[in-house]
């Protein structure tokens, strides 16, 4: 029972940043309808930034801050130099833009960083919590889950009770019609990436301290995870993606714990085909659609 409890908190911790990268690819495909592929290169590019600055000044949360305004930015700049003049007329043209982004993120982050793994600084202590023996939060843990709840609700507020992303919706959906209508749907596009690169970017800023360390390739496992709890929660529903991300990081850590950390990828890869294969608009996006048929 002991293990059972600590597995179920180490899992909601590591979903809890799952979530958070879930939410980065559900505000781009709400933003654009694009799965970009390139959001995990573009979060470690930021937090190098970050680390950067830290190293430079000794303070955490100056490079915290950089890493998510560097999210900003590098997202804007990516969407008006490289997205905006990609053919849309297959959805296949934007994943391949976006595939080759990552070879460049990466390539150029290996050049001027190197390719060994350096540590990443933590804002708290990551020493977990006992009770009645049994280690299960951590300070670090805690802000995971602050700040991953702080996300959702102000996305939750921004898409459903401002006129802003109302309009980021419409531009996402009806382009033509929105621009009709006055929408200045570039801007709103521009937004979006912006928003999602800032998420993806305080994503790895959560997690890269709890793998191995900074790297270039450092979100490649957890793209996939978050990918595959976005799909699990639907595309287009920031609740689905918290809920995926924590079913995901539950799954990952009793599979780890019980099976062995080996078998835990495969694990996220068979759920992965199975929701493609049974629901794959996500378990929330259909449950949604069919309300508002009814």
């Amino acid at each position: 029972m002991d293990r059972f409890l600590f597995l179920t908190f180490d899992g909601l911790s590591r979903g809890a940043v799952y979530a958070a990268f879930a939410l980065a690819l559900v505000l781009i495909w709400r933003a654009a309808r694009i799965v970009n592929f390139a959001q995990g290169a573009m979060a470690v590019a930021t937090v190098y930034a970050g680390y950067s600055v830290t190293n430079a000044t000794g303070s955490y949360w100056l490079g915290f801050v950089v890493a998510i305004v560097g999210g900003l930015v590098l997202g804007a700049a990516v969407e008006r130099v490289v997205m905006r003049f990609v053919d849309h007329s297959s959805p296949l043209n934007g994943v391949v833009v976006a595939l080759g982004l990552v070879l460049i993120i990466q390539g150029v982050l290996g050049m001027i960083y190197g390719n060994e793994f350096l540590p990443a600084p933590t804002a708290f202590s990551r020493d977990a919590f006992e009770v009645g023996g049994v280690a299960l939060l951590s300070r670090y843990d805690i802000f995971v889950f602050a700040s991953v709840g702080a996300v959702v609700v102000l996305l939750t507020l921004l898409f459903t009770r401002t006129p802003t992303g109302l309009r980021m919706r419409a531009a996402a959906f009806a382009p033509d019609v929105s621009r009709l209508l006055g929408v200045p749907v570039g801007g709103m596009l521009t937004l979006g990436w912006a928003l999602a690169a800032a998420v993806g970017s305080l994503a790895g800023l959560l997690v890269i301290p709890t793998e191995l360390g900074l790297h270039p390739t450092a979100m490649d496992v957890v793209f996939i995870s978050a990918f595959t709890a976005a799909v699990l929660g639907g595309l287009d529903s920031p609740i689905g993606a918290v809920i995926g991300g924590l079913v995901v990081g539950l799954l990952l850590s009793y599979v780890s714990g019980y099976l062995g950390a080996t078998v835990a990828p495969m694990a996220v890869l068979i759920l992965l085909v199975v929701v493609l294969l049974g629901r794959p608009d996500g378990l929330f996006t259909r449950a949604r659609t069919k309300a508002r048929a009814a």
